[in-house]
């Protein structure tokens, strides 16, 4: 009988709360944040969300047109629509991580997928500019937002081993919605109208939500996060010179990118099925790039760094002083789509490696550095261009892109900073 009742209490211990310490991806077994296992469920439906939230933002440039005519405003006025996404974006990544730091992670991505329902079905049915200007900023709120937090969130979802591969999965959805938004979307709404194309957006976030719902783990908040962390942040040794560099190789591509399609017509000169063709390689290609990247980053982050830009910076240099054929040009721009598809995931992954323990703060610098690149390199290069004509922006771009790599060399650490 004294056996038993041993045997019981040997077992109530063993059995009891402090004793058992099931594995959980809220609980990561090191300090830094990373998860013990992986959850590729969460990381698949944060792809999807990815894919729903560019998809959204991208929509506007294939239906600009029409949106315009039935809204009765000017092409230009709708296409402040972009804008106010764009500023809005910025403003959140900076602010989302003070603003939401004592509030579950699981709780926050539920909502940025709320307010990309909500942005879809209210641009939907907008009758004015004024909602469907609303409805954009919903989005840029969610977008900035998530952004801010997508490589902060791939920590928790991961072992810091697998990190650059779910960031290569998650950025896939970029590629996908670059493929998607702009064909489809013409297409489905020359169709059906342009308001029928958001309703599908907003058909997708549901599914979005849903799956988030049902994959995503409770994650408590982590670090100290308030606005003076941003500047805490940036003061850390390499932090601010590796946000200059991103910035400069987003600010190259953008440029570059912007004016692709005058290049084509006036420099290749080929028509608009040869355009799209050649755009929807780069798209092929950029998909690639990033599903690529996850082993590139693994093999070494710092040679990734250093080696995209660089490639990109020859492959703009190329263009400009061989202004070949259309096959020839076809090729450099698909090359070009490959090397940029794991500029994001390499970034981010530099994010988590040199900031893990403020990597949501660290996220939203470098959204924010993102965002003023695209509209720097659009701006620069739009000035550029009516100086002395598209060949000079590539040129420009190159030459960007070359300087960020010279930097990245000398000045980027890639492993954690104090």
């Amino acid at each position: 009988m004294s056996d038993a009742l041993q045997w019981r209490e040997q077992t109530a211990d063993a059995l009891s709360p402090e004793a058992v310490s099931e594995p959980s991806i809220t609980e990561p077994a090191a300090p830094t944040g990373f998860a013990a296992e992986p959850a590729w469920a969460a990381v698949g439906s944060l792809t999807l969300g990815v894919f729903g939230l560019v998809t959204a933002e991208f929509l506007p440039a294939s239906l600009l047109t029409p949106m315009a005519a039935d809204l009765g405003i000017s092409e230009g006025t709708a296409g402040q629509a972009v804008t106010a996404t764009a500023t809005v974006a910025l403003v959140a990544s900076l602010i989302v991580t003070a603003a939401t730091r004592t509030i579950d992670r699981r709780l926050v991505l539920l909502a940025f997928s709320v307010l990309l329902v909500a942005s879809n079905l209210i641009v939907a049915f907008a009758p004015n500019l004024t909602l469907l200007l609303v409805g954009r900023v919903l989005l840029g709120a969610a977008l900035g937002g998530f952004w801010a937090m997508s490589a902060a969130l791939a920590m928790r979802l991961v072992p810091e081993a697998l990190v650059p591969r779910a960031l290569s999965i998650m950025f896939s959805g970029v590629s996908a919605a670059t493929i998607f938004a702009a064909p489809v979307g013409s297409y489905v709404g020359h169709l059906f109208g342009w308001r029928v194309v958001f309703l599908i957006a907003a058909a997708l976030a549901v599914v979005t939500l849903v799956a988030q719902f049902a994959t995503l783990p409770k994650m408590a908040p982590s670090g100290t996060a308030r606005l003076r962390t941003l500047v805490d942040v940036l003061r850390r040794p390499g932090i601010a010179i590796g946000v200059l560099c991103a910035m400069l190789v987003f600010t190259g591509h953008f440029a570059f990118f912007t004016y692709i399609r005058p290049y084509l017509e006036t420099v290749t000169g080929v028509g608009i099925s040869a355009v799209s063709g050649i755009l929807l390689g780069f798209g092929v290609a950029n998909f690639a790039g990033t599903l690529l990247a996850g082993p590139l980053l693994e093999r070494s982050l710092r040679l990734t760094l250093v080696a995209m830009p660089l490639l990109m910076g020859a492959l703009g240099l190329g263009l400009v002083m061989m202004q070949g054929t259309p096959g020839l040009d076809s090729v450099l721009i698909a090359l070009w789509g490959l090397a940029f598809g794991a500029v994001p995931v390499a970034w981010s992954t530099w994010l988590t490696r040199t900031v893990p323990d403020q990597a949501e703060t660290a996220g939203g610098l470098l959204v924010a550095a993102v965002q003023f690149a695209i509209s720097l390199g659009a701006a620069g290069g739009g000035l550029i261009f009516d100086l002395d004509g598209v060949s000079s922006v590539f040129a420009a771009s190159s030459a960007v892109l070359l300087a960020a790599t010279l930097i990245i060399l000398v000045g980027v650490r890639s492993r954690r900073t104090a």
